[in-house]
């Protein structure tokens, strides 16, 4: 397990480490890699003291204010949506299973449009309001799709999709009539709708840090119980698990994941499903390498995605929720197939 999780983690990140240059080099001005290194070796402390500067300034600007942070914050936001996306599909047994497919998502940019809506975004716990209403929004979705789920006070996996297909539809329809009633705030609402990393400076990096950092370690404490899930719920409880608990504490952190990430980025779909499903084919079915590898690939496939969006039709931006939603929705497609196929 450990051979496997150095092998992959550092092939992983040999390749964030050149997406990352990759993604800070090109754009509308282009920072050549010389110059990168050099002002990311001048910020360092001792190293970088007495460096000449003999590089455009306003090439440091562009990298160290604009791309810089932006490529973290896609990182940090990819990471946080694959591991909740892991973190559903372990408990739940359902590769279909993802923030975005069950209307959490949806749930989340419900609260962000509410706050938005009313100009109360730093109202009541100022930087962190909309990350808290998100998550409050985003469990409450959860728990209805899970409600609706259940047949005979059983959750059937067959219906779940469906059920969270029929909540993303009705959060969606209530965001955009906030939509069509605002008109002041209209673009900020649209942008939770769409998602997008456009204008985001460190401090929304500061506000995703620390909930991702939390929520990792809690879902890796319950790796080893996710692995079990595998045999089933009543085999994981004969083997020790606190099924309910641990259900409901890897669902709730998986929202939390997933609501902070919307609060900074808005609604970015089938991140959660496409990366965690790769890893598995890729390193097998122990949570214990697909939860830190899904971290890794959701980081590097949100800075790929991003990237893409704000060159290809340069200096016009794609919103980022659009392009996850080109690539994702053909691979749901394939995966709802194959699992029908399966049935």
């Amino acid at each position: 397990m450990k051979r496997k999780l150095w092998l992959w983690g550092g092939a992983g990140g040999l390749l964030l480490l050149l997406s990352i240059l990759v993604s800070v080099m090109i754009g509308t001005t282009y920072v050549s890699p010389i110059e990168i290194i050099r002002i990311f070796v001048s910020k360092l402390p001792y190293i970088g003291d007495g460096m000449v500067v003999d590089w455009d300034v306003s090439s440091e600007q562009i990298m160290m204010n604009v791309r810089l942070p932006r490529v973290i914050l896609g990182i940090f936001v990819g990471a946080a949506l694959s591991v909740a996306g892991a973190a559903f599909q372990g408990v739940l047994r359902n590769p279909l299973a993802d923030p975005y497919t069950l209307g959490v998502s949806s749930g989340a940019s419900v609260g962000a449009a509410v706050l938005i809506y009313f100009g109360l975004q730093f109202a009541f716990l100022g930087q962190w309001t909309i990350p808290v209403v998100a998550f409050i929004t985003g469990l409450l979705s959860l728990l209805l799709v899970l409600q609706l789920a259940q047949v005979d006070g059983k959750l059937k996996k067959e219906t779940l999709i469906l059920s969270g297909v029929v909540m993303q539809a009705f959060l969606g329809a209530f965001v955009s009539f906030l939509v069509a009633m605002s008109k002041q705030v209209v673009n900020e609402i649209l942008f939770w709708l769409m998602g997008s990393l456009a204008m985001r400076g460190w401090i929304y990096t500061f506000v995703i840090a620390p909930y991702f950092l939390i929520g990792f370690l809690i879902l890796m404490g319950y790796a080893r119980s996710l692995n079990l899930f595998a045999l089933g719920e009543r085999q994981a409880a004969y083997l020790g698990v606190r099924v309910e608990r641990t259900k409901f504490i890897v669902l709730a952190v998986g929202t939390l994941l997933t609501a902070a990430a919307v609060s900074v980025a808005g609604v970015i779909g089938f991140v959660g499903l496409i990366v965690p499903h790769l890893v598995r084919l890729i390193v097998g079915p122990d949570y214990r390498l697909i939860i830190p590898l899904s971290a890794l690939g959701g980081g590097i496939y949100v800075l790929l995605a991003d990237t893409l969006a704000r060159t290809v039709l340069s200096p016009t931006e794609i919103p980022l929720g659009v392009v996850t939603a080109f690539l994702g929705a053909p691979f749901f497609a394939y995966l709802l197939k194959k699992r029908k196929r399966a049935l």
